[in-house]
This record gives structure tokens, C-alpha cells and sequence, in this order.
């Protein structure tokens, strides 16, 4: 059965930094592309950063938004990814998901999905 923990969610206030870890467990990391998606009540969801297979290995994604503030790092030993988010916007505040079971580049065909971590940022 394929796990997806998140954690390291929190408050901070703009400008900080929060680094977020989703756990995995029941398939072989590298197998799926993998990566974080954001919730916002009443938005659509948003994939913020995606992971490819390790067979097809590319430049991580990063929506425009994140780019040059988030970092994606996958640690295979540990069965971890891993989501560095500096400069924190008031806009980043969601819930962010951990998502995998696909093969695109952007993980827009995830197929599990972990129960996520809030982050809120104030002004």
C-alpha cells in the first residue's frame, strides 16, 4: 500500500523559511514521478513542484510562482522528498500535499496523494 506522510508544516512570517518532508512507503521511490501539490479553499489545487521517474531524469519542476524560493530534493536512503521553501509569500499559505503514482514531468497525473501539511504565512 503506497504512504505518503507530510510534515513540517507551520507559521511563519514573510519572508521565513519552512522545510517540508514527505515520508514514503509501500512502492520503490523513483518509481513515480513525486511531488507537492497546494490547496487553498475555494482555488484550484496547484502542483507546485514535481519530481521525475528516476528512469527519465530532467530538471525538477516548479510553478512560476516558486521559482528561485523552493527547493526539491528526494532522498532516496531515507525514502524522503523534501520541499525547501525560502522567502515565504503570504500567497504560499495552503495545504500542501504530497502526490505521486504518475509519470509526468509535472506530476499532473498523480495518483495518491498524502493528507497534507498547512503552512501559513503572515504579512
Amino acid at each position: 500500500e503506497v504512504q505518503l506522510q507530510a510534515s513540517g508544516g507551520g507559521s511563519v512570517q514573510a519572508g521565513g523559511s519552512l522545510t517540508l518532508s514527505c515520508a514514503t512507503s509501500g512502492f520503490t521511490l523513483g518509481d513515480f514521478a513525486i511531488g507537492w501539490y497546494r490547496q487553498v479553499p475555494g482555488k484550484r489545487s496547484e502542483a507546485v513542484s514535481c519530481l521525475s521517474m528516476q528512469s527519465s531524469p530532467g530538471d525538477p519542476y516548479y510553478v512560476d510562482s516558486v521559482l528561485g524560493r523552493f527547493t526539491i530534493t528526494r532522498d532516496y536512503d531515507k525514502n524522503t522528498v523534501y520541499l525547501q521553501m525560502n522567502s515565504l509569500k503570504p500567497d504560499d499559505t495552503a495545504l500542501y500535499l504530497c502526490a505521486t503514482g504518475g509519470t509526468w514531468y509535472d506530476c499532473r497525473d498523480a495518483a495518491y496523494w498524502g493528507q497534507g501539511t498547512l503552512v501559513t504565512v503572515s504579512s
